[in-house]
């Protein structure tokens, strides 16, 4: 997505600032956006693995949290595709709509969020899911590798007209990288979300190609 002055512009490059040149190239080319309007970027590839140990379990949970949240299967090779699409909201800001799709053997599931600038610098906001009824918090800092790391600092839920903060018990800790593999020359990602009591709730790993096309 172009600024103003026509450069590109991501919610990323926002958040980062300077700490955007600690980047490896390749991480910084993914997450500058697309070189020109109108273009969304499409990622495929294979999960090592993906999903919750929790299974159908969080069928309950999306009765609070909303679909395209959790995760319902847990497998190994997991055929996987992203679609991130940049876009700028009525008051001018910007953020990026990604909607992931895991393609398990016992069929498709969804996974959607939102990443919004905050003006803060190496904070992100994350709402997850299409009702966006969970928000997280995001620090966002390259590693010495060059890798993209985030974080999730605070947690909230969204109900009706109401934003309310999570206790620790209640809330998850997300922790995300987005790196690349030279050798394959590919992009990767790794996910972890934890709770303090169920422990591990949902990860997946793997690694893509990735391209742009016209939305």
């Amino acid at each position: 997505m172009s600024g103003a002055d026509g450069s590109n512009d991501s919610v990323f490059l926002r958040a980062l600032g300077p700490d955007a040149e600690r980047l490896h190239p390749a991480v910084a080319s993914y997450v500058s956006g697309p070189p020109e309007p109108g273009l969304v970027g499409i990622g495929a590839g294979v999960f090592e693995v993906a999903g919750s140990r929790y299974g159908r379990w969080n069928l309950l949970a999306r009765l609070v949290v909303g679909p395209e949240v959790l995760l319902t299967a847990r497998e190994r090779d997991v055929p996987f595709e992203v679609v991130n699409r940049p876009a700028r909201r009525g008051d001018g800001r910007i953020e990026l709509r990604a909607e992931r799709f895991f393609l398990f053997s016992t069929g498709t599931q969804g996974f959607t969020d939102v990443l919004r600038a905050t003006g803060e610098p190496g904070i992100l906001h994350d709402l997850l899911g299409p009702k966006r009824r969970v928000e997280l918090r995001l620090r966002c800092e390259p590693d010495p590798a060059g890798n993209l790391r985030m974080r999730s600092e605070r947690s909230w839920l969204r109900l009706w007209r109401f934003r309310i903060p999570l206790p620790a018990v209640l809330t998850v800790s997300v922790d995300l990288e987005d790196g690349y593999d030279a050798a394959a020359e590919r992009q990767t990602i790794r996910a972890l979300v934890r709770n303090p009591i169920l422990g591990t709730v949902l990860e997946y790993r793997g690694s893509f190609t990735y391209r742009y096309a016209a939305d």
